[in-house]
């Protein structure tokens, strides 16, 4: 936590900032190891506050480390409490509600709105991080072997969703709250599947599905993400075609990761393979994401980004194929930057057949 801080604090700087203040909870857990309804201070010394109403006070000093305990009332009280502390200091905070900053600004002075010292701080993992990426990874793929279990014909999809967050839950992996969803997972079969956020619906599987499975689960506050595509019966040479150059151009997309390569030579060596097979207008999304205390966080691992991979950098490549009205195709994995990455998930990338 410690190393933590300083990162945090170093990043602050660079934007000619001393103290950080957050409101949000990925970022309270980062600097405290507290996860609630809080406001997070950290001061130039290294002295860290957490500002809780009293219903969370005591967790927060339960779960925190090396953290002082106020206690505020809830809304205003907490804001105000803050003010009192940190007067004079050169403040970054995440804090987004306009009206929140509007008072912040009157008491002050030289307060400014970034996420940019948390979120750059967050994008390398620590050890303990990449240990429970592992072990959270290492659960999805049980999961996999699951699907390739239970999965069959006139199920639901919704009814997979339950069989599959039942064991998920009892393996202390939980829903990620993902606020662009109704649900927790992606499970989506035939048709859905061509929609890459698939709502999980009502619709039964039948024979000839491909079945889009999209695990994207938290365990001890981290997020693994990883996709299998399942199918069922025997399906159309089109789709094992198009099945197969997924899986190619996944397999490039892993071989581009190092450190020092650039985001969106990855996303090149994806999208090329897909593209020279004539599928590129098929391939709707770009390649990957930062994973961590959320989904999405950087690098973004698309064309568009000029991002450089660093060592102990977390990222998904999942590149896809998604015909409308018939199916979709999306393989990912979960990674750790390395000179040789380390691709969390082991479950078979083969098209399994059930």
């Amino acid at each position: 936590m410690k190393q933590r801080r300083k990162n945090l604090l170093k990043h602050a700087q660079k934007i000619g900032c001393d103290t950080l203040v957050t409101f949000e909870p990925e970022n309270l857990f980062y600097m405290t190891g507290f996860w609630g309804e809080a406001i997070g201070l950290l001061e130039k010394n290294g002295k860290t506050t957490i500002i809780a109403p009293e219903l969370e006070v005591g967790r927060a000093k339960d779960e925190s480390e090396d953290c002082d305990v106020i206690t505020a009332e809830r809304g205003t009280g907490l804001v105000t409490s803050l003010v009192k502390k940190i007067k004079k200091n050169r403040v970054c905070t995440d804090c987004q509600n306009y009206s929140i900053m509007t008072s912040l600004k009157k008491s002050i002075p030289k307060i400014k709105s970034s996420t940019e010292p948390f979120y750059n701080a967050r994008i390398i993992k620590d050890e303990n991080e990449i240990k429970i990426l592992k072990k959270a990874s290492k659960i999805i793929d049980e999961m996999f072997e699951t699907c390739s279990k239970k999965i069959k014909v006139g199920q639901k999809e919704s009814e997979l969703q339950t069989i599959l967050m039942t064991y998920a839950m009892e393996q202390q992996m939980f829903d990620t709250g993902y606020k662009s969803t109704l649900n927790p997972l992606i499970i989506a079969g035939g048709p859905n599947g061509a929609l890459p956020h698939a709502q999980v619906t009502q619709r039964k599987f039948k024979k000839g599905d491909l079945v889009v499975t999209d695990l994207t689960l938290r365990y001890k506050g981290y997020v693994s993400d990883a996709t299998r595509t399942f199918a069922i019966g025997n399906v159309s040479s089109q789709t094992k075609e198009a099945y197969e150059i997924v899986k190619e151009s996944q397999k490039l997309g892993l071989k581009a990761v190092k450190p020092n390569a650039n985001c969106k030579d990855v996303d090149f060596a994806c999208r090329k393979y897909i593209d020279d097979k004539n599928y590129g207008q098929y391939f709707i999304h770009s390649t990957g994401h930062g994973i961590g205390l959320e989904v999405h966080e950087l690098p973004t691992v698309s064309y568009r980004s000029d991002t450089k991979l660093k060592e102990n950098m977390a990222i998904t490549v999942e590149p896809g194929i998604y015909i409308e009205n018939k199916f979709g195709i999306r393989i990912e994995d979960s990674l750790i930057v390395k000179e040789r990455p380390i691709v969390m998930h082991k479950f078979t990338k083969d098209l399994i057949t059930i």
